[in-house]
């Protein structure tokens, strides 16, 4: 017979931005006997998971998991949902497209009438309707959240959050503390390892010696703990990814609106990310383009210019020390991932959670899927740079293999290989190829010529997307009655 795993004890959290705070709130929740300790070292560098104001449609889903609740952030954090992204000049300067998340509703998009109605760039003879109920509430600026008490259309669509980074985190802050979380505020003095690979504990000025079982770096880009084990190591991904700066304006006026977008210009690509408490504007830039040309492309000085390494750890778990979030994979924060990974790494780490004695298996297990988390991020990274006009702007790159075969599987046949372990499903990752203006040849499952079947779907979904509209109220005038005053 096996016998029980002997619990970890106590677990030690290092950060003080938004990551660290889920992590300890999720491992307090799925450990309530033993005791989480949260050390608030800042992070150094460009933490761009802990500042960001947004994630994807997963976070939504883990917050709800962990007791984060949602209409307390629409009303204390500035909550605000996006179902899309428009994306302008990818693909050439007058090209534009759109993501949506969930990717695409029913089977009409499946059918074959799904490329020219509704799931490519190009149509003939006019305007590419919408092929997505995302899309549709998107274009005409209608959304609430669905009823708890039963299925409407609005069930079916998925959503990412933003916030005001500081009250979101003010929120965790008051959630870890209602959940009997330790806090330790003071320098680290010296890390010392246990001979394993790991760590036995931390000498914290002021305070004295810190053990635990089990230590989780998300301390930013420094990885203070994770970079202090003797097999630390690094994977370089600046072949691939050629941004280089990132320049931060300052918010501008508030914006209530479910897109955001991402236009490529000359100097490099322009995210403007609607939100409540105002219009964030964020720059990245290549080698190529001076200060000058960057803050001339921004609109205004910037409040921030953050330097981008791209990279990940080579093995984000070893000995009882795992690096989540900007401690295990830097690059820029394009496309809303930075967040992403960090929250599907914790999530993972939630389902292989380890007792006092770490199995080496579990660990290369987690290694091998967290692994592939960065590597899939990565690559949907390099699918943007992999565009006709961003090799203009930024200059040729080296393409990853797997996006090498995703592009050419999806430009001749119309299809996407598996991914493992992919940030998107794998009707998102087409729709994204899509918004980027590559061009989608029909799937053998798409060409059957029944007139019949293909008028079926089209109503089908005409019906489904009425019946959105009718759920849904002008997203504006929503916000504006759930966050008045009772």
């Amino acid at each position: 017979m096996s016998e029980p795993r002997e619990p970890l004890r106590r677990i030690v959290v290092a950060g003080s931005g938004q990551v660290a705070l889920l992590t300890a709130i999720a491992l307090r929740r799925a450990l309530p006997a033993t005791e989480v300790v949260l050390l608030a070292v800042a992070p150094q560098g460009p933490a761009f998971a802990d500042f960001a104001a947004t994630s994807l449609a997963f976070t939504a889903s883990l917050h709800d998991r962990l007791g984060i609740d949602e209409e307390r952030m629409i009303a204390t954090a500035a909550a605000s949902h996006r179902l899309s992204t428009r994306y302008f000049g990818w693909s050439s300067q007058d090209q534009r497209g759109l993501f949506a998340h969930g990717g695409w509703n029913g089977r009409a998009m499946r059918a074959r009438f799904g490329r020219d109605w509704g799931g490519g760039p190009n149509i003939e003879g006019g305007e590419r309707p919408a092929g997505s109920l995302a899309e549709v509430l998107t274009d005409v600026g209608r959304f609430a959240l669905p009823p708890a008490d039963r299925e409407t259309p609005l069930s079916l669509i998925e959503y990412a959050l933003r916030w005001n980074p500081p009250a979101y985190r003010a929120l965790l802050v008051e959630h870890a503390g209602q959940l009997g979380i330790g806090h330790v505020q003071a320098p680290i003095e010296t890390i010392e390892r246990d001979g394993a690979g790991g760590i036995r504990g931390l000498n914290i000025q002021g305070l004295g010696w810190l053990e635990a079982d089990l230590f989780v770096d998300c301390s930013g880009p420094a990885a203070l703990l994770a970079s202090a084990l003797p097999d630390f190591a690094t994977i370089d991904w600046s072949a691939s990814l050629p941004t280089r700066r990132v320049f931060i304006a300052a918010a501008g006026e508030p914006m209530i609106a479910l897109e955001d977008r991402i236009t490529l210009l000359e100097e490099g690509w322009l995210i403007e990310q609607a939100g409540r408490d105002g219009l964030l504007t964020i720059l990245g830039v290549g080698e190529r383009t001076s200060d000058q040309a960057a803050i001339a492309a921004l609109g205004t000085n910037p409040i921030a210019v953050m330097p981008v390494s791209p990279g990940r750890v080579a093995e984000p778990w070893q000995g009882n020390v795992i690096a989540i979030g900007d401690s295990s994979a830097q690059f820029e924060p394009l496309a809303n991932l930075n967040l992403d990974l960090a929250h599907r790494q914790l999530d993972l780490l939630l389902e292989m959670l380890p007792g006092r004695g770490i199995e080496p298996l579990e660990r290369a297990e987690y290694n091998r899927r967290a692994g592939l988390m960065m590597d899939t991020t990565r690559d949907l990274l390099a699918f943007h740079y992999a565009t006709p006009r961003a090799r203009r702007v930024f200059g040729e790159v080296e393409v990853p293999e797997a996006v090498q075969i995703a592009l050419d599987q999806f430009v001749r046949r119309g299809r996407m290989p598996f991914h493992e372990e992919s940030a998107l499903l794998r009707e998102e990752e087409m729709d994204l190829l899509g918004a980027l203006g590559f061009e989608r040849r029909m799937s053998p499952q798409e060409g059957s010529p029944d007139p019949g079947g293909v008028e079926a779907a089209q109503a089908e979904f005409a019906t489904l997307a009425n019946r959105a509209l009718e759920a849904a109220p002008p997203y504006a005038e929503w916000i504006a009655a759930v966050t008045q005053p009772s």
